[in-house]
Parts: C-alpha cells; structure tokens; sequence
C-alpha cells in the first residue's frame, strides 16, 4: 500500500489518547490553512473511546467547532436516535458537549427520515447534500480528515469485502445485505473517500492484525476494502501493538 504511514501505539489506550490528540491538532490546522475544517466521522467502539477522549481534552477549546463541518463516512439505516446508528453514538460521545452550529452537522438520513425506508432514496438525499456543498474539482466538500475503522474482514465504512458497492461510482451508496447486521446500511463509496486529504485508518486488538497485515502488506492485490482508500495528501494507519502484530516490516512507533 504505497504512501501509507504508520503509526504503532504501545496499547489501545494509548492509542485512543494520541487519535484524539492528533485530531484536534489536524481541525486546529485545517480551520488556520483555510478558515473552517471538514470532518468525516466513523462507527465503532474505538471510534467512540476517540470522541470521548476529544471531549476530555482542555485543547479541545483550540478549535472553533463553529467551523467546522461534519460528515459521516456511512451508517446504519434505522430509526432517529436508534442506539445502533453512528450518529447517536458519536452525539452522546463528543457531539453534545460541543459548541457546533447545527447546519454545520450533516448526519446520514435515518429510516423514519423524509424518504421513509428507502435506503436508495436517502442515499441521492446525502449525495445531494454533498453535492451541495461541493468545492473544487471533485463536486463534494473539501474533507480535511476522514476517519475509518477497520473490521476484522478488512471492511471500511460499509464497504465489505466482495460487495458489489466497492465498484460503485455514485457519492454514497445504499447497501442491502450488509453481512454484519444490520443489513441495511448507507456508506460513502471509495471514490467519494478516496478525494479526502487525509485517510486515517484507526483499529485496535488482535482481531484486526491479519487484515491490517494483508492491507499493508498485499496492498490492493489482498482484495480487502481497507487497501483500496487513500487520502489525497496522506493516509494514515494508526494502530495500537496488538493490531500492527501482523505487520511484516516495522513500523514507527506512535508520535
């Protein structure tokens, strides 16, 4: 995987501590680079020990959260304030607590939203959204960072392995027969990721080791979804000891 660097944190802790620190260092520089900054959100439980720690921090109050735009890189489709959905998790996490301006907040429809259950409709509701937003080249939103986990498949956002969506060129894609549950998802395809400045790919454990391994090592010829995002500046894996453990060259430790 050519151009990635990474990043070992001696454990999962640690971990957590230096993603949220990077993060706020990244907005902090993004909103002086150009005035605001752009933030693409993930899922999952490491995710959401990062936002609590982002919310802990006292240089959390460096950044202006008036500027700065979020997005969601996917979610599941259900209910408004379904404790499932990726944005009821990161709202209770870190959201909540912030200063933010509210049509700054770009949360992906819920199933009880405007186009009801369909997941296909609310996906052209989200890409029109982006759309809408869109600067430069590329039609979406400048993403100053763009924040991943990684399954133990190797799966992105809701991009898993095989799927048909990893080959979609639409802005966001609905998915049906997601097979983590529940099936019926939205997510950002890869070339809507891949126009982000920088990727970060975080995961912790040793259920991740063997894809992070694969990913780094076979790069897009593993097949897995995690080799296949790139940011435009800079990809970033930033792993704790026990998920870099199938890594095959060394790697920097965390800074």
């Amino acid at each position: 995987m050519t151009g990635a660097l990474t990043v070992v944190h001696p454990d999962r802790p640690l971990l957590i501590e230096a993603v949220a620190a990077r993060l706020l260092v990244r907005l902090v520089d993004a909103q002086a680079e150009h005035g605001q900054a752009r933030l693409v959100l993930t899922g999952g439980r490491v995710a959401a020990a990062v936002y609590r720690a982002v919310a802990q921090l006292p240089a959390r109050d460096a950044v202006d959260w008036s500027r700065v735009d979020l997005w969601w890189g996917d979610e599941r489709f259900l209910p408004a304030g379904h404790p499932d959905r990726n944005e009821t998790q990161v709202r209770e996490a870190l959201l909540d607590r912030l200063p933010l301006d509210p049509d700054r907040v770009h949360p992906m429809p819920a199933s009880d939203g405007p186009d009801g259950d369909d997941p296909e409709a609310a996906g052209r509701r989200y890409a029109a959204a982006l759309a809408a937003a869109g600067t430069g080249g590329t039609g979406l939103p400048r993403f100053d960072v763009l924040m991943l986990g990684v399954g133990e498949d190797g799966h992105v956002a809701s991009l898993f392995p095989g799927h048909p969506a990893l080959d979609w060129t639409a802005p966001v894609s609905a998915v049906r027969d997601s097979p983590k549950p529940p099936p019926v998802r939205l997510t950002l395809t890869l070339p809507t990721i891949n126009t982000a400045h920088e990727v970060w790919l975080v995961a912790a454990g040793t259920d991740k080791s063997e894809a992070a391994g694969k990913a780094l090592a076979d790069g897009t010829a593993s097949g897995l979804p995690a080799a296949r995002v790139h940011g435009t500046r800079r990809t970033l894996w930033l792993l704790d000891r026990d998920a870099a453990g199938g890594l095959t060259e060394p790697r920097a430790d965390g800074v």
